[in-house]
Order: C-alpha cells, then sequence, then structure tokens
C-alpha cells in the first residue's frame, strides 16, 4: 500500500477516476480504419475526413461535403420538399416507413439526396450529393426526382452540374419504383448534354449497384476518390456467384483509372481548385474567380488550354486534367481550338537580285 491510500481513501479515488472517465465526451476520437491511428474527431473533420498519416479517405456526409465544396454565401437548397412516401406498402423484417422515421433521425434528413445550388470559386453551379447513412444512400423515388429537379434547374440557369456519389445502388423497399429512377435520371441528362453543358461526375466511397450503372459514368469529366470502391455487384457476390478469386484492388478506383472507366483521381482536399479549374476550361472561362470556402484555401488562376495544333511535347507536359478538360470541352462545344497560322518565311532587307 502507497502513503497515498493510506491518507486518501481507496473510495474517494475511485469516485474521482469515475468521474474523469464521465467528463471525457463520447465520441471525442476516431480511430483511422487503415492505418489504426487514433485521431481527435474535430481534427479529422477540419481535413476533410482524410486520415492526416495514411491519406485514407474516411466517408464524409453530405452537408459537410457540400459545405466544404461550394463558396460560403449563396447557397440555395433544391426539391427539399419532396418526401418519401410508401408506396407499395412494403415490409421485410421491418415496414418501410419505420426504416424512413429511423434514418431520418440519425441523419437529420429526408431522404439520401441533397441538391443545392451556388457558386464555386465565383462560378454558378448546381451540385447533388448522396447522404450514404441514409439508407446506404440508396435511389429510391425521392432520389430521383431531387436529382431530375437539381438538373433542371442547371438547365435553367445554364449552369454546369456537379454530382457526388456515394450509395449502395437502387432502393430495394420501392421495387419497380426505384428501378424506374435509372431511366429518369439519364433521361434529363440526355436533355442537358443537348444544350452542351459540363457534367462532372465525382465518384466516392462506395458508388455501386444502380447508380453506378445509370447516370454515375455518365459526365464528361468522370472523378473518383482515392480507393473508393465502385462497381455494379460487390466483391464478395462476384466471387461466391463466379467462383473465381479477383485480382488485388478490383473495384477500387486505382483500377479503374487503369482501365480507363475514370478520368481522375483527386484528393478529397484538392476537389474544389480541380473541378473549378476544369469548369473554367470547360466554360471556356479565363480564369476562375478567388471566392473563399472555409474548409479549402483559395485557388489560384486556371492555366491556359493547351492549344489543339501544339506539338507533342507541350501537350505531355501540360496537367492531366487541363488535356482531359480541352478534350471534353471540344466533345461538348463541338469546335475544336482554331490551327496556327503557316509561319511566314524571313523576307530579306537587301533588294532582290536581277
Amino acid at each position: 500500500m502507497s502513503w497515498l491510500d493510506k491518507i486518501i481513501p481507496s473510495r474517494l479515488i475511485r469516485s474521482a477516476e469515475n468521474t474523469a472517465r464521465h467528463q471525457i465526451p463520447e465520441g471525442l476520437w476516431s480511430k483511422c480504419p487503415e492505418c489504426e491511428t487514433v485521431l481527435y474527431r474535430a481534427d479529422l473533420e477540419k481535413n476533410l475526413n482524410v486520415c492526416p498519416h495514411c491519406n485514407a479517405h474516411q466517408r464524409i456526409g453530405a452537408r459537410a461535403r457540400l459545405a466544404a465544396f461550394l463558396d460560403e454565401a449563396g447557397r440555395y437548397e433544391i426539391g427539399q420538399e419532396v418526401t418519401p412516401t410508401d408506396a407499395l406498402k412494403f415490409k421485410d423484417s421491418r415496414k418501410y416507413p419505420e426504416r424512413l422515421k429511423e434514418a431520418g433521425k440519425s441523419t437529420g434528413e429526408t431522404d439520401a439526396l441533397i441538391a443545392m445550388g451556388g457558386t464555386l470559386h465565383g462560378l454558378p453551379v448546381v451540385v447533388a450529393c448522396f447522404e450514404f447513412d441514409f439508407m446506404g444512400g440508396s435511389m429510391g423515388s425521392v432520389v430521383g426526382e431531387r436529382f431530375v429537379r437539381a438538373v433542371q434547374a442547371a438547365l435553367q440557369k445554364k449552369v454546369p452540374f456537379i454530382c457526388f456519389t456515394a450509395t449502395g445502388g437502387a432502393r430495394m423497399q420501392e421495387g419497380l419504383l426505384s428501378l424506374m429512377q435509372m431511366a429518369k435520371t439519364n433521361a434529363v441528362l440526355a436533355q442537358f448534354a443537348q444544350q452542351r453543358l459540363p457534367f462532372v461526375s465525382v465518384l466516392t466511397d462506395p458508388t455501386m449497384g444502380g447508380v453506378s450503372a445509370s447516370f454515375a459514368f455518365m459526365g464528361d469529366l468522370v472523378i473518383a476518390e482515392p480507393k473508393a470502391l465502385i462497381g455494379f455487384a460487390g466483391p464478395r457476390v462476384i466471387e461466391s456467384t463466379v467462383r473465381v478469386t479477383l485480382p488485388e484492388g478490383f473495384q477500387r478506383a486505382e483500377f479503374l483509372l487503369s482501365k480507363g472507366a475514370v478520368d481522375m483521381i483527386v484528393d478529397r482536399r484538392q476537389l474544389r481548385e480541380v473541378i473549378a479549374r476544369n469548369l473554367a476550361i470547360l466554360t471556356h472561362q479565363a480564369s476562375i474567380g478567388q471566392a473563399e470556402s472555409p474548409a479549402t484555401p483559395v485557388a489560384e488562376a486556371a492555366p491556359a488550354v493547351p492549344d489543339a495544333a501544339s506539338n507533342a511535347t507541350s501537350t505531355a507536359e501540360a496537367a492531366p486534367e487541363e488535356v482531359i478538360a480541352a478534350a471534353s470541352a471540344t466533345a461538348i462545344t463541338g469546335e475544336a481550338a482554331a490551327p496556327a497560322p503557316p509561319a511566314q518565311p524571313p523576307q530579306s532587307s537587301s533588294p532582290p537580285q536581277p
């Protein structure tokens, strides 16, 4: 027994330890699923849920993503008045309205898609973002309707449309009504493409099922976050069905990039600047504005678009996203850069010889 135990009764020491333990708020710390480093949650949220040690991109809520992505001023929500109903009176182990109520209570949302209008470095845009914590980000009739209204708002204002996907696919509880949203979303994007407006699709972890099979890969520019799971059926389902062992990294963003399914992989903390720079090219603007977001630094002016008539060396030296955006701009507008005029031979100052 120590001298402290002799002076202070053990029951008082235990009481002080319990008090100190209870004073630590729940959820103050978070463990990285990749490197297992214990992180202070406030610092992790400031870093947009990206681990500062191993760069692992953890999932982030839709509103937190929109708050970090759009400029702070001038945001407005689109389609929030559309709410889900139980048209099929569906029941599995629980009733569908009960699942909706539970998801709404845990997330504070009414469904799995949030659409907002605003500006990105001063450029007007419309953005849709999936909330994965609401029933796995599944696409039902409300998600489809909000998506359509967001695209129509972008059409009306003639501004770019950006979508962040984080979903398990179509919503089982709505049956064919959810599957119909695949055709519905594709139809409105076809109208959007006819107006030669840019659509940027950002694939985050996970992007699966009916969403990946419909509009997720229809973007003029398809961006993925690092190590995002992207596909139709999951790897375990595929392995159990076809009875083969899939290669390492199968259905991850890096695997899809190597196969040409996505255009680029961008760190979440750089998405604001990369997308703004590419939209400046796609919309034929000289540079992006200098509006600030509370979570991201101010971007620099967009670099010049590489000339279509430039040689292979200058094209290779250009940033990959600039080359992709220049090609997308040509596809959207149908106009290629004008070729450079032929070089004129130098004129001599001496008079011509007879």
